[in-house]
Protein backbone atom coordinates (compact mmCIF):
# COMPACT_ATOMS: atom_id res chain seq x y z
CA UNK A 1 0.00 0.00 0.00
CA UNK A 2 1.00 3.50 -0.74
CA UNK A 3 0.46 6.06 1.55
CA UNK A 4 -1.24 9.71 0.03
CA UNK A 5 1.32 12.65 -0.46
CA UNK A 6 1.94 14.36 2.50
CA UNK A 7 -0.26 16.38 4.21
CA UNK A 8 2.36 18.48 6.05
CA UNK A 9 5.12 20.14 3.70
CA UNK A 10 6.54 23.40 5.35
CA UNK A 11 8.36 23.91 8.53
CA UNK A 12 6.85 26.88 9.49
CA UNK A 13 3.38 25.57 10.01
CA UNK A 14 1.98 26.51 13.54
CA UNK A 15 1.66 22.26 14.35
CA UNK A 16 5.13 21.94 13.18
CA UNK A 17 6.75 24.95 14.68
CA UNK A 18 4.77 23.34 18.59
CA UNK A 19 6.49 20.12 17.75
CA UNK A 20 9.68 21.84 17.05
CA UNK A 21 9.57 23.47 20.43
CA UNK A 22 9.72 20.84 22.35
CA UNK A 23 13.31 19.77 21.93
CA UNK A 24 13.75 22.78 24.32
CA UNK A 25 13.30 22.06 28.13
CA UNK A 26 11.20 24.87 28.89
CA UNK A 27 9.38 23.88 26.27
CA UNK A 28 8.60 20.59 27.61
CA UNK A 29 7.95 21.78 31.18
CA UNK A 30 5.37 24.10 30.03
CA UNK A 31 3.24 21.58 27.89
CA UNK A 32 4.10 18.56 30.26
CA UNK A 33 4.98 17.20 26.41
CA UNK A 34 7.85 15.43 24.90
CA UNK A 35 9.11 13.75 21.67
CA UNK A 36 9.66 9.64 20.90
CA UNK A 37 11.01 9.00 17.70
CA UNK A 38 12.21 5.87 15.62
CA UNK A 39 9.55 3.30 15.29
CA UNK A 40 10.48 1.50 18.59
CA UNK A 41 10.01 4.69 21.05
CA UNK A 42 6.75 5.43 19.25
CA UNK A 43 5.62 1.49 19.07
CA UNK A 44 5.90 1.46 22.98
CA UNK A 45 4.06 5.14 23.35
CA UNK A 46 1.33 4.26 21.17
CA UNK A 47 1.02 1.10 23.38
CA UNK A 48 1.48 3.08 26.88
CA UNK A 49 -1.80 4.59 28.52
CA UNK A 50 -1.89 5.84 32.22
CA UNK A 51 -5.07 4.79 33.48
CA UNK A 52 -7.67 5.53 30.50
CA UNK A 53 -5.23 8.49 28.60
CA UNK A 54 -3.27 7.36 26.18
CA UNK A 55 0.29 8.48 26.22
CA UNK A 56 0.99 9.64 22.31
CA UNK A 57 -0.79 12.60 21.42
CA UNK A 58 0.29 12.94 18.06
CA UNK A 59 2.15 11.26 15.40
CA UNK A 60 4.34 12.88 12.53
CA UNK A 61 5.30 10.29 9.54
CA UNK A 62 6.76 10.85 6.31
CA UNK A 63 4.51 8.49 3.54
CA UNK A 64 7.44 6.29 3.10
CA UNK A 65 7.33 5.60 7.31
CA UNK A 66 3.85 5.19 7.11
CA UNK A 67 3.89 2.12 4.11
CA UNK A 68 7.35 0.78 6.15
CA UNK A 69 5.46 0.71 9.56
CA UNK A 70 2.01 0.49 8.64
CA UNK A 71 1.32 -1.72 11.70
CA UNK A 72 2.92 1.40 14.60
CA UNK A 73 0.97 4.16 12.44
CA UNK A 74 -2.51 1.88 12.98
CA UNK A 75 -1.28 1.49 16.51
CA UNK A 76 -1.43 4.99 16.83
CA UNK A 77 -4.87 5.50 15.09
CA UNK A 78 -6.20 3.30 17.08
CA UNK A 79 -4.56 5.13 20.80
CA UNK A 80 -6.21 8.11 19.20
CA UNK A 81 -3.38 10.23 18.34
CA UNK A 82 -3.62 12.38 15.27
CA UNK A 83 -1.41 11.18 12.78
CA UNK A 84 0.35 13.76 10.46
CA UNK A 85 1.43 12.99 6.79
CA UNK A 86 4.27 14.97 6.81
CA UNK A 87 6.95 15.60 3.90
CA UNK A 88 10.93 14.57 4.64
CA UNK A 89 11.81 18.07 5.44
CA UNK A 90 8.94 18.44 8.04
CA UNK A 91 9.72 15.28 9.75
CA UNK A 92 13.80 16.26 9.66
CA UNK A 93 13.00 19.64 10.99
CA UNK A 94 10.95 18.06 14.01
CA UNK A 95 13.53 15.68 14.82
CA UNK A 96 16.35 15.91 16.79
CA UNK A 97 18.60 13.07 15.20
CA UNK A 98 20.99 13.60 12.56
CA UNK A 99 19.38 10.49 10.52
CA UNK A 100 15.84 10.24 11.25
CA UNK A 101 13.64 7.72 11.06
CA UNK A 102 10.32 9.00 9.30
CA UNK A 103 8.37 8.56 12.79
CA UNK A 104 8.31 11.11 15.40
CA UNK A 105 5.41 11.00 17.97
CA UNK A 106 4.35 13.40 20.67
CA UNK A 107 3.67 11.98 24.10
CA UNK A 108 2.52 13.17 27.66
CA UNK A 109 4.80 13.22 30.05
CA UNK A 110 5.32 9.87 32.11
CA UNK A 111 6.65 10.37 35.67
CA UNK A 112 5.24 9.38 38.58
CA UNK A 113 4.80 10.65 41.75
CA UNK A 114 7.53 9.64 44.11
CA UNK A 115 4.87 8.54 46.89
CA UNK A 116 3.25 6.25 44.67
CA UNK A 117 6.91 4.32 44.15
CA UNK A 118 7.02 4.31 48.00
CA UNK A 119 3.46 2.59 48.33
CA UNK A 120 4.11 -0.57 45.86
CA UNK A 121 6.97 -1.46 48.27
CA UNK A 122 9.61 -1.57 45.59
CA UNK A 123 12.19 -4.04 45.48
CA UNK A 124 14.73 -2.85 43.23
CA UNK A 125 15.44 0.76 42.61
CA UNK A 126 17.73 2.68 40.51
CA UNK A 127 18.75 6.32 42.12
CA UNK A 128 20.21 8.76 39.16
CA UNK A 129 22.22 11.53 41.43
CA UNK A 130 23.78 14.20 39.60
CA UNK A 131 24.00 12.24 36.95
CA UNK A 132 23.46 14.93 33.63
CA UNK A 133 24.13 12.95 30.67
CA UNK A 134 21.35 12.39 28.98
CA UNK A 135 22.54 9.48 27.24
CA UNK A 136 23.61 8.13 30.40
CA UNK A 137 20.15 8.73 32.07
CA UNK A 138 18.57 6.94 29.26
CA UNK A 139 20.82 3.81 28.99
CA UNK A 140 20.80 3.20 32.66
CA UNK A 141 16.87 3.58 32.56
CA UNK A 142 17.06 1.02 30.18
CA UNK A 143 19.25 -1.54 31.94
CA UNK A 144 17.06 -1.08 34.98
CA UNK A 145 14.15 -1.99 32.69
CA UNK A 146 15.73 -5.11 31.62
CA UNK A 147 17.47 -5.96 35.33
CA UNK A 148 13.42 -6.14 36.38
CA UNK A 149 13.84 -2.97 38.47
CA UNK A 150 10.71 -1.66 40.26
CA UNK A 151 11.15 2.17 39.21
CA UNK A 152 14.10 5.03 38.61
CA UNK A 153 14.54 7.73 40.53
CA UNK A 154 16.29 10.99 39.40
CA UNK A 155 16.77 13.44 42.11
CA UNK A 156 16.54 17.46 41.43
CA UNK A 157 20.37 17.43 40.45
CA UNK A 158 19.97 15.02 37.38
CA UNK A 159 19.43 15.50 33.90
CA UNK A 160 16.09 15.89 32.45
CA UNK A 161 14.00 12.63 31.77
CA UNK A 162 12.60 13.75 28.79
CA UNK A 163 15.61 14.82 27.12
CA UNK A 164 15.83 14.02 23.17
CA UNK A 165 19.10 12.05 23.59
CA UNK A 166 17.85 10.14 27.29
CA UNK A 167 14.58 8.74 25.06
CA UNK A 168 16.53 7.82 22.62
CA UNK A 169 19.02 5.97 24.82
CA UNK A 170 16.32 4.05 26.63
CA UNK A 171 15.00 3.00 23.52
CA UNK A 172 11.57 2.66 24.88
CA UNK A 173 11.97 1.83 28.35
CA UNK A 174 10.68 4.86 29.15
CA UNK A 175 7.14 3.44 28.39
CA UNK A 176 8.42 0.42 30.74
CA UNK A 177 8.23 1.49 34.20
CA UNK A 178 8.02 4.30 36.64
CA UNK A 179 10.21 7.14 37.12
CA UNK A 180 10.21 9.74 39.71
CA UNK A 181 11.38 12.83 38.64
CA UNK A 182 12.88 16.17 40.85
CA UNK A 183 13.05 14.64 44.15
CA UNK A 184 15.73 15.61 46.26
CA UNK A 185 17.92 12.85 47.24
CA UNK A 186 17.52 13.14 50.72
CA UNK A 187 14.06 12.67 50.59
CA UNK A 188 15.05 9.79 48.17
CA UNK A 189 16.72 8.07 50.72
CA UNK A 190 14.55 8.71 53.54
CA UNK A 191 11.36 7.67 52.10
CA UNK A 192 13.07 4.08 50.35
CA UNK A 193 14.87 3.04 53.75
CA UNK A 194 11.08 4.01 55.79
CA UNK A 195 9.88 1.06 53.39
CA UNK A 196 12.61 -1.25 54.12
CA UNK A 197 14.66 -0.73 51.07
CA UNK A 198 18.50 -0.77 51.51
CA UNK A 199 20.53 1.62 49.98
CA UNK A 200 23.77 1.10 48.08
CA UNK A 201 25.95 3.98 46.60
CA UNK A 202 27.66 2.43 43.68
CA UNK A 203 31.33 4.38 44.03
CA UNK A 204 34.61 2.73 42.25
CA UNK A 205 36.15 3.97 45.58
CA UNK A 206 33.99 2.24 47.96
CA UNK A 207 34.80 -0.13 50.86
CA UNK A 208 32.68 -2.53 49.93
CA UNK A 209 33.26 -4.77 47.24
CA UNK A 210 30.19 -6.24 45.04
CA UNK A 211 31.22 -9.57 44.59
CA UNK A 212 31.80 -9.93 48.58
CA UNK A 213 28.69 -8.53 49.22
CA UNK A 214 27.50 -11.19 46.58
CA UNK A 215 29.13 -13.98 48.41
CA UNK A 216 28.38 -12.84 52.15
CA UNK A 217 24.60 -12.71 51.03
CA UNK A 218 23.62 -9.83 51.77
CA UNK A 219 21.74 -8.51 48.72
CA UNK A 220 18.67 -10.46 48.64
CA UNK A 221 16.79 -7.98 50.19
CA UNK A 222 15.16 -4.90 48.64
CA UNK A 223 17.43 -2.80 47.02
CA UNK A 224 18.17 0.98 45.67
CA UNK A 225 21.45 1.45 43.81
CA UNK A 226 22.75 4.89 43.72
CA UNK A 227 24.50 6.33 40.72
CA UNK A 228 26.39 9.20 40.59
CA UNK A 229 28.09 12.07 38.38
CA UNK A 230 29.84 10.36 35.08
CA UNK A 231 33.10 12.66 35.48
CA UNK A 232 33.26 12.94 39.86
CA UNK A 233 30.87 10.13 41.21
CA UNK A 234 28.95 10.44 44.09
CA UNK A 235 29.85 13.31 46.16
CA UNK A 236 30.69 12.61 50.23
CA UNK A 237 27.40 13.98 51.82
CA UNK A 238 25.64 11.53 49.07
CA UNK A 239 27.63 8.20 49.92
CA UNK A 240 27.35 9.49 53.61
CA UNK A 241 23.35 9.00 53.24
CA UNK A 242 23.73 5.14 51.90
CA UNK A 243 23.87 1.89 53.95
CA UNK A 244 26.98 0.82 52.14
CA UNK A 245 29.32 1.83 49.32
CA UNK A 246 30.31 -0.39 47.17
CA UNK A 247 33.02 -0.57 44.16
CA UNK A 248 32.55 -3.02 41.27
CA UNK A 249 35.98 -4.77 41.37
CA UNK A 250 38.02 -4.74 38.15
CA UNK A 251 40.25 -7.59 37.40
CA UNK A 252 41.68 -6.64 34.92
CA UNK A 253 43.93 -3.30 34.11
CA UNK A 254 40.95 -1.29 33.18
CA UNK A 255 41.00 1.95 34.92
CA UNK A 256 36.91 2.46 35.65
CA UNK A 257 33.56 1.50 34.43
CA UNK A 258 31.20 4.22 32.64
CA UNK A 259 28.22 4.96 34.34
CA UNK A 260 26.20 2.75 32.54
CA UNK A 261 28.03 -0.20 32.38
CA UNK A 262 28.42 -0.06 36.41
CA UNK A 263 24.80 0.16 36.74
CA UNK A 264 24.34 -2.56 34.70
CA UNK A 265 26.46 -4.72 36.59
CA UNK A 266 24.79 -3.43 39.82
CA UNK A 267 21.61 -3.63 38.55
CA UNK A 268 21.82 -7.34 37.73
CA UNK A 269 24.02 -8.51 40.61
CA UNK A 270 20.62 -7.54 42.76
CA UNK A 271 18.58 -9.46 40.41
CA UNK A 272 20.21 -12.26 41.08
CA UNK A 273 20.32 -12.22 44.62
CA UNK A 274 16.88 -11.40 44.90
CA UNK A 275 15.75 -14.64 42.74
CA UNK A 276 18.19 -16.56 44.69
CA UNK A 277 16.28 -15.44 47.71
CA UNK A 278 12.81 -16.49 46.05
CA UNK A 279 11.82 -13.00 44.70
CA UNK A 280 11.33 -13.13 41.32
CA UNK A 281 12.26 -10.26 38.95
CA UNK A 282 12.35 -12.08 35.72
CA UNK A 283 9.51 -11.13 33.46
CA UNK A 284 10.21 -14.44 31.60
CA UNK A 285 9.82 -16.57 34.47
CA UNK A 286 6.29 -18.22 35.59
Amino acid sequence: MVSAGPELISPRSARVSAARRLARRNFRGKERLFLAEGPQAVREAAAHRAGDTATLVELFTTPEAADRYADIVGAARDAGARVHLASEEVVADISTTVTPQGLVGVCRFLDTPFEEILAARPRLVAVLAHVRDPGNAGTVLRCADAAGADAVVLTDASVDLYNPKAVRASVGSHFHLPVAVGVPVERAVTGLRDVGVRLLAADGAGDRDLDEELDKGTMGGPTAWIFGNEAWGLPEETRALADAVVRVPIHGKAESLNLATAAAVCLYASARAQRAAGGSRSVTES
